[in-house]
Parts: C-alpha cells; structure tokens; sequence
C-alpha cells in the first residue's frame, strides 16, 4: 500500500462519518487486533501516564468490543435517545515511523442529545498500521480541550 496525504485523509474522513452515524461495528472493524483508545483526563498533552493516573478512557480491545456492545445494548441509558453528532476533522499531519502512520489533527464535534448542545473539541493522534485495504487502528488518544473540566455525558464514541 502507498501511503499517501491522500489516503491518510480518507481514513480519517471515513472514522469520523462512521462515529457520527453511529455505525459502532464499523468503527470496531478499524481497530487492530491489538489496540489502545485513550482519552486521558489531561488533555492539554499526551505525557499523561495512563497507568498512574486517572483516565477517562482507557481501553484495550477487550474492553473496547465492551464498550461497543453496551453502547449497542438497551443497558447505554444515557444513549436514550442516542447523541446526534456532526465533527469536523482539520490540521491533519502525519509521518510514518516505524512502519506506522502517526496522525496529529484536530476536531470539532457538535453533539444534541435531549434539546441540548455540546461543543467537543481537541486532537487526535492515531497510529495505523498500513494494510491492503488501507489501515488499521492500532492506536487513538484524544486530547479534550475540555478535558480537566466537568463532563456531564460522555458514552459516545470520540
């Protein structure tokens, strides 16, 4: 596979409207067999520790597929009704090192839920591993802008 800016992009592009339409399975799909999703409780930086201190999400693949299946199940109350969203993916870098693609770029995400509006914002640094019919995620932290601050209802996917 050629890496390309183009391709990179039409990843990235991809995620976003699978996490947007709630397309759950999809998104699982993306990941690698063996992975990391993290959303860290600093989000300023990513020199967090995530097994020193608290995260507000941590997750292996075991506990992604959970995540998934909850979020998919009756038993998500706080996806009743489920978080109408729309993010915008801009500023995306990237290099490949190692044999991975390591992505910088940041997001925008309106969700509504119940008649109310949150504004998302912050980075996403992915790293995907190149495979024949594009990539693989091997890893994804998001950096919250709002990340140190109260967080009413986060059980969607970032």
């Amino acid at each position: 596979m050629t890496i390309t800016r183009e391709a990179v992009e039409a990843f990235l592009f991809h995620e976003a409207d699978l996490l947007d339409d709630m397309d759950a399975e999809a998104w699982l799909a993306l990941w690698a067999p063996e992975c990391c999703y993290w959303v860290p409780c600093n989000g300023r930086d990513d020199s967090t520790d995530p097994q020193r201190q608290v995260s507000i999400i941590y997750d292996d693949r075991a506990r992604l597929e959970d995540r998934i299946y909850r979020l998919m199940s009756s038993a998500a109350h706080s996806q009743r009704p489920r978080s109408r969203m729309r993010r915008v993916v801009g500023n995306i870098r990237y290099e490949v090192r190692e044999g991975e693609v390591h992505t910088r770029s940041n997001f925008l995400l309106a969700e509504l839920r119940r008649g109310r509006q949150e504004i998302w914002s912050g980075v996403s640094q992915h790293r995907l591993l190149p495979a024949s019919d594009g990539f693989q995620i091997r890893a994804k932290t998001v950096l919250l802008t709002q990340s140190d601050e109260a967080i009413d209802n986060l059980t969607f996917l970032l």
